[in-house]
C-alpha cells in the first residue's frame, strides 16, 4: 500500500467518527526525528453551527496537564530542591495526620508517610470522586473536590487533608488528584503562583504561547466547543453520545483569574504547543536547544515504577494491559500484553475530553490527537494511534 493510501486511512477513520456524529472535530499531528510527517483535521469547531476548526485551535487538555506538572517537579529535583523520597507533609503540614478508610468504614493509621514518588505514580492513596468502586469517592463527591473550580490549590489541599485516604501510600496504583497536591508543593517550594512557574520554566522556553489556565479574550474565537458530560461525576457513566455543547466552566473556567490552578487538569493548549512539549520529552530540550531536563533525567523518568504485584494499572474498572506508569504517565512495559498497535517503550497520557499524546523514543516519534468530548468511551485514541503508526515508514 502506498504512503498516501496509508495516510488516507487516518483521514477516513477521523471522518467516520465525525459522520457518525460521535465527535464534533478531530485534529492530529505526528513528528518523527524533528519533522512533521503527518497532520490533518476533520469536522467542526462547533457541531451545531458547523464552524470549521480554526488554525491553532485551543483545546481543554484536562489530564494532559499532569505530565507538564510532573516535568516541573523533575526540574526541581534536578535543582536539588525536591527529592522523590521527601515527605509530602514536609511541604503541606496538614497531610501529617492522614488516616486510611477501609471499605467497611473503619479507619487506620498510615503504615508509612506519603512521599513525592507516591504522588508522581498515583500510589498516594488519594482518589477521584468519579472512580466507580472506590469507597472513598463519595466523600470526595460530597466536598465537590473535582468540580469546584472556585478554590485555589492551597484550599483544595486543605480540603483533601480532612478526608481519609482510600489506600495505604505505596500499596497500589489508584488514579487520583495526586498531581494537584504536587502542584501545591511546587508552589510552596518556588514561592510563586503555579501558572507563573510553568510560564517561566516550561511554556516560554518551549514557545508554548497559547498554553495556560485561561484563554485571552482575543483568542476565544479559537476555543473549541466541548461536548459530553458537564462535570467529572458524570464522565464514567457510559451513555449515548450527544453532540450538544456543554458548559464545563464550573470545573474548568476559561476566564482569567487568580484562583484556578491545578496540577492534574485545567490547562488550555493547542496541538502545536503540545507538540513542543512532547518533543522535549524525547530530547530534554526546546527546538532552539534550551535544556529543560537533562539527558539523564529524560532516561530516568521513562522507566516504569509500578511493581509487578500492582499490575495491571487500572482507571476505575478499565485495565491497561501491558502498561505501567513512569514519572510522566502511562508506559508500555510488555508489548505482548497491549491490545492495540504501539511502540515497545511508548509512553504518554490522555485528557478527559478525549485528547491524547504519546512519545515513542525508539521511533523518535511524537503523536498527538485532539478533540473535545468529556467522558467518551469510544476507542478514538487507540484507533488514531494505530492509524498513525501504520502510516509512518
Amino acid at each position: 500500500m502506498s504512503a498516501s493510501k496509508r495516510e488516507n486511512i487516518i483521514q477516513s477513520i477521523a471522518d467516520n467518527y465525525i459522520e457518525r456524529e460521535l465527535f464534533s472535530g478531530i485534529e492530529w499531528i505526528a513528528e518523527k526525528s524533528g519533522k512533521v510527517v503527518l497532520s490533518g483535521k476533520s469536522g467542526y469547531q462547533n457541531f451545531e453551527k458547523k464552524t470549521p476548526i480554526p488554525t491553532s485551535a485551543i483545546y481543554r487538555i484536562y489530564s494532559m496537564t499532569k505530565p507538564i506538572t510532573s516535568v516541573m517537579a523533575l526540574k526541581l529535583i534536578e535543582e536539588g530542591k525536591l527529592r522523590l523520597y521527601d515527605l509530602v507533609s514536609s511541604f503541606i503540614p496538614s497531610f501529617e495526620n492522614l488516616k486510611v478508610m477501609n471499605p467497611d468504614g473503619s479507619t487506620e493509621d498510615l503504615e508509612r508517610p506519603m512521599i513525592i514518588e507516591d504522588l508522581l505514580t498515583h500510589r498516594s492513596g488519594l482518589t477521584y470522586d468519579f472512580l466507580p468502586g472506590c469507597h472513598v469517592a463519595p466523600l470526595y463527591s460530597e466536598k465537590d473536590i473535582s468540580d469546584d473550580g472556585s478554590v485555589n490549590l492551597e484550599e483544595k489541599c486543605e480540603s483533601l487533608s480532612r478526608l481519609p485516604l482510600a489506600y495505604q501510600p505505596g500499596s497500589r496504583f489508584n488514579y487520583s488528584v495526586s498531581i494537584d497536591v504536587l502542584a501545591r508543593i511546587i508552589e510552596v517550594i518556588s514561592e510563586k503562583d503555579f501558572e507563573e512557574i510553568l510560564k517561566e520554566e516550561i511554556f516560554e522556553p518551549l514557545d508554548m504561547k497559547d498554553t495556560g489556565f485561561s484563554v485571552k479574550e482575543k483568542n476565544l474565537p479559537r476555543l473549541m466547543s466541548t461536548y459530553g458530560a458537564s462535570n467529572f461525576k458524570e464522565i464514567m457513566n457510559i451513555g449515548p453520545h450527544n453532540l450538544k455543547e456543554t458548559n464545563v466552566n464550573q470545573h474548568n473556567p476559561y476566564l482569567k483569574g487568580d484562583h484556578f490552578r491545578r496540577g492534574g487538569t485545567g490547562l488550555f493548549s493547542t496541538i502545536s504547543d503540545y507538540l513542543s512539549f512532547g518533543r522535549m520529552l524525547l530530547t530534554g530540550k526546546s527546538k532552539s536547544g534550551k535544556i529543560i531536563l537533562s539527558r539523564n533525567m529524560i532516561k530516568f523518568m521513562r522507566v516504569n515504577r509500578i511493581p509487578d504485584t500492582q499490575l495491571p494499572i487500572m482507571l476505575g474498572p478499565l485495565p491497561f494491559s501491558g502498561y505501567g506508569w513512569n514519572l510522566i504517565g502511562r508506559v508500555v512495559i510488555d508489548n505482548g500484553k497491549t491490545m492495540s498497535l504501539t511502540g515497545k517503550n511508548e509512553f504518554g497520557w490522555a485528557g478527559a475530553a478525549s485528547t491524547y499524546f504519546w512519545v515513542d523514543p525508539d521511533e523518535d516519534l511524537v503523536g498527538i490527537m485532539m478533540t473535545q468530548y468529556l467522558g467518551s468511551m469510544w476507542p478514538i485514541t487507540d484507533d488514531m494511534r494505530v492509524a498513525m503508526y501504520q502510516a509512518i515508514d
